[in-house]
């Protein structure tokens, strides 16, 4: 569900032998951008390093931190490939402009931070339960939180959390968990098990995808927008209908903005050129970062 493997920097990761928690290497650029080797406290009590990059804007001041998450790639090859954006990706550079730092953790099991998936399930059944999944990808995007706003200059609370497809299914988790440094959270096309025997519109168990979101929202707090297109091939409008409105009847804060087609699949839209044009004045508003409200005719409040 990796819609698009976010634009890839060429940077060469060392070997988990060279591997210590913190920066490893220089920021450099009109961004800062740097990379990172963060700590992910798995379940069985090992700890695990992550891969990630982070991005400022110039100048002394605190920044807000947004934490963006990537998808699902179906194979192992393209898991094994995946890069994440640089500072200068479009959906990045929005952020940063706006006056935010930006971390990029890869989620482990993916390109650099390598072992073992986190997030994955057995063979589609009608037991599948994304819960699970879905909390493992919070841990990650919990981590991301934990290493980014200890860093200097960046503020310690008032984190904004981005999601696209299992990374959006993944901000969803986490709001079910109340994160204290978290003030909103951002989710673009959220899902999992999209394409299923790689057939667009092809769902593992849809039902599942709506009990899990039923789920987070029992416990959730946090106010959260949900983006999703007409055209998306992954988790088209009647499933994103479904998700949004069992999350909410069980609690959970969520405004749903439901998009016209975009491009040729709009399942690409957070990270696709152009896309900011589309999300862009939906997430100021939701953000309160211009007096603009988020025009309600696109939104379903809860």
């Amino acid at each position: 569900m990796l819609a698009v493997l976010a634009a890839c920097a060429p940077t060469e990761a060392p070997g988990p032998q060279q591997r210590r928690a913190g920066p490893a290497d220089q920021a450099v650029g009109s961004w800062a951008e740097q990379t990172h080797w963060l700590p992910v406290a798995e379940a069985g009590g090992a700890t695990k390093l992550i891969f990630a990059r982070t991005c400022r804007p110039p100048g002394e001041q605190a920044r807000r931190l947004v934490v963006i998450n990537h998808g699902k790639a179906p194979q192992p090859a393209q898991r094994a490939a995946y890069r994440p954006p640089t500072c200068d990706a479009e959906a990045v550079r929005w952020f940063l402009e706006r006056g935010f730092a930006v971390i990029l953790p890869v989620r482990r099991g993916y390109g650099p931070s390598g072992g073992m998936l986190a997030e994955r399930y057995p063979a589609c059944a009608p037991s599948r339960d994304y819960a699970t999944g879905a909390l493992e990808t919070a841990r990650d995007i919990q981590a991301a939180i934990a290493y980014g706003t200890a860093l200097p200059g960046i503020q310690p609370d008032g984190v904004v959390v981005v999601g696209q497809s299992a990374g959006g299914l993944g901000a969803i988790a986490l709001s079910s968990l109340n994160v204290p440094k978290v003030a909103a959270l951002v989710n673009m096309a959220g899902g999992d098990g999209g394409h299923l025997n790689q057939v667009p519109h092809a769902v593992c168990q849809p039902q599942a995808l709506v009990r899990a979101t039923g789920r987070f929202g029992a416990t959730a707090r946090l106010p959260m927008l949900w983006i999703y297109t007409a055209n998306d091939s992954y988790f088209g409008p009647e499933l994103a209908g479904l998700m949004h409105r069992a999350y909410v009847a069980a609690g959970g804060r969520a405004q749903m903005a439901q998009l016209q087609n975009w491009g040729t699949d709009g399942h690409a839209l957070f990270f696709g050129r152009g896309g900011s044009a589309v999300w862009g004045p939906l997430v100021e508003g939701f953000l309160g970062l211009t007096p603009r409200a988020v025009a309600t005719s696109a939104l379903a409040r809860p």
